[in-house]
């Protein structure tokens, strides 16, 4: 199987070149690029890379979502058109990955968001997909859950209303009150994406609340624990290790 993971990736690579040299885009290193400066890392890429895209804990789809969060979270744009087209592949939609550009926009920076929509528009283009497959600008919302929010906007204001009055005003009023209502990306997926690019970023002081909140939209433990294995990958060991002791806790007070 190893052997067969590694000729995908490496057909996968060498495809993801030729349509992002024809499409304008900066083109990923192919293997033999890469074995030409780090041969080990080769090995490894058709190793245990190539195989943790077939661990059974998440689906390729999940699996390409947290990639692209990851991605735009650090925002490394020579994978994304190699990445996006996968997701593309693997079932995510055109207004799922729009979608996933613009939440990352309020987590992970607007800079970083605009450098992933330079690389969708390429991607996108080369794709032939257009304007009518992508989500409207201010679509009918999700129903709210009142009560939950206004707990969230009750604790949040009583612990730093008096500190940053207006992040307190716009986290209620932009994000949680509207980019989280937003219907092209289902709930579950808004909060993979959102743990997603917390670990990769190293954020762990927000991972708690947002675990519990992917948790309770549907993600699993099993799935929640494939997400760090897989950003060890993408994110690095350090950042997916510092996020167990929090996946730890917040396993152990929701029980199993």
């Amino acid at each position: 199987m190893m052997i067969a993971c590694g000729a995908l990736i490496a057909s996968s690579w060498a495809q993801a070149r030729r349509a992002t040299q024809e499409g304008g885009i900066h083109p990923m290193q192919t293997l033999t690029d890469i074995r030409t400066v780090a041969p080990a890392l080769e090995k490894y890429a058709q190793g245990p890379v190539a195989e943790l895209w077939k661990r059974p804990g998440l689906s390729l789809r999940d699996r390409s979502i947290v990639t692209l969060a990851a991605l735009v979270a650090r925002n490394h744009t020579v994978e994304m058109p190699y990445y996006m087209n996968l997701a593309l592949d693997n079932g995510v939609k055109p207004r799922e990955i729009s979608e996933i550009i613009t939440h990352l926009a309020f987590y992970s920076g607007w800079a970083n968001a605009v450098s992933a929509g330079a690389v969708a528009k390429d991607v996108f283009s080369q794709r032939k997909i257009g304007g009518d497959q992508l989500p409207p600008a201010s679509p009918a919302p999700l129903p709210l859950d009142k009560d939950a929010e206004a707990k969230r906007a009750a604790g949040v204001q009583q612990n730093f209303g008096n500190v940053a009055p207006g992040l307190v005003q716009y986290t209620t009023d932009v994000l949680f009150r509207d980019l989280w209502l937003r219907a092209d990306l289902a709930p579950r997926d808004r909060s993979l994406v959102t743990v997603s690019a917390l670990i990769a970023s190293g954020q762990v002081a927000q991972i708690t609340y947002h675990l519990n909140r992917a948790m309770d939209n549907g993600l699993t433990q099993e799935q929640a624990g494939e997400v760090v294995t897989h950003l060890a990958s993408y994110a690095g060991w350090p950042n997916a290790f510092s996020a167990l002791p929090v996946l730890k806790d917040v396993f152990e007070k929701r029980g199993h």
